[in-house]
């Protein structure tokens, strides 16, 4: 595979975001060691932040800025004020890794497998960390137009079948290590994050109340239904396509589904799909001001003025209220249980603990 020059388990060490000093090389290793996601570097030229110190003129194409100089040192003055937002949520996952022990040096070792969820756009020098459920379709929508020298153009008019296919986009695995560290720090690393709880309850909706997710329903829903099901019928043990969120809440909760290994990808944590203790992303995007955030770095990319990041109408999506309603049907301890899995997503991202969760 591509991951050469590092012995025969091919592990990458780190980045850790909070450790001192600039990117250091180790040799043949290839280790990677990442950056102070705080420190003060020289000023951006509106004076409004600190710097990130691995934006350097000589980083981009010829005769232009990168997104992470725009980000850094605004040009325009109209990204001056979203720049300090972004920086607050930064400064927010930065402490929320240091109080919480997130960071710790006994978390050293990413792996190809950890890696696997940064898209990479090679012509505007993106990074994005996929996360399912936010909408993370209309992403790789977006990027394949991005990257796609010409053959789209309407992020809309790509299936979203298509979208997910994996040989239309590259991810950051695929690369050697010298080629990865170097995006890592040049390159503008990105992730859009959304209320845990409301993810969660989204994940389940769209993959067990649903006809056209039979392959769920197989995979996981059959194992749900034989494990937490009494008297359950044939069909369901065969087919899994009827799993209740009780049911499901359950599964989350029981000690041999974190046993049986990692979660799947659409109720795992971000915190665990995207590493943000030992990645620094440059810009945290919100699923609550998906397009504001979406909007703003497409212009720092230099793609604003061409492309849009697609208006979310659906009127199914849910909400506050709707996740309200589905924890209701479980235990107090499943509720408590399933905080706790998600906690860290709540803390690096600065989600409150939900209304329905404050009298337990």
């Amino acid at each position: 595979g591509p991951w050469r020059g590092h012995g025969a388990r091919g592990v990458v060490t780190g980045p850790v975001a909070w450790s001192r000093g600039p990117w250091r090389g180790h040799g043949a290793r290839g280790v990677v060691t990442g950056p102070v996601a705080g420190s003060r570097g020289p000023r951006g030229r509106l004076r409004i932040m600190r710097r990130n110190p691995f934006v350097t003129d000589g980083c981009c194409r010829k005769g232009s800025r990168n997104a992470l100089q725009e980000l850094y040192s605004p040009s325009q003055s109209e990204f001056s004020g979203l720049a300090l937002l972004h920086q607050t949520r930064r400064d927010q996952v930065l402490e929320s890794c240091r109080a919480h022990g997130m960071s710790s040096r006994k978390r050293r070792v990413l792996t190809p497998d950890d890696l696997k969820h940064l898209v990479v756009d090679e012509e505007h020098e993106l990074l994005y960390c996929y996360v399912p459920k936010v909408a993370c379709t209309n992403w790789k929508r977006v990027l394949m137009v991005l990257t796609g020298r010409g053959k789209y153009s309407d992020p809309m008019e790509i299936p979203s079948n298509e979208a997910h296919l994996s040989s239309n986009l590259k991810t950051l695995n695929q690369y050697s290590i010298a080629d990865i560290n170097h995006r890592l720090k040049s390159y503008l690393k990105f992730l859009f994050v959304r209320e845990p709880l409301e993810r969660l309850v989204s994940a389940y909706r769209n993959k067990f109340t649903l006809k056209y997710n039979a392959s769920f329903h197989k995979r996981f829903g059959t194992r749900i239904v034989r494990r937490y099901r009494k008297n359950a019928t044939r069909d369901a043990l065969r087919g899994g396509a009827d799993v209740t969120f009780r049911e499901f809440a359950a599964y989350l909760t029981d000690p041999d589904t974190a046993r049986d290994g990692p979660l799947n990808e659409h109720w795992q944590t971000v915190s665990r799909l995207c590493h943000p203790c030992h990645i620094h992303y440059d810009l945290v995007g919100k699923y609550e001001t998906l397009e504001e955030d979406a909007n703003f770095l497409l212009r720092l990319a230099g793609a604003g003025g061409e492309l849009r990041f697609p208006a979310y109408a659906k009127s199914t999506r849910t909400t506050d209220a709707m996740a309200a309603r589905f924890f209701s049907n479980i235990s107090s301890e499943q509720r408590e249980h399933i905080y706790r899995l998600y906690r860290h997503d709540f803390l690096l991202f600065n989600y409150s603990r939900p209304a329905y969760l404050r009298d337990e």
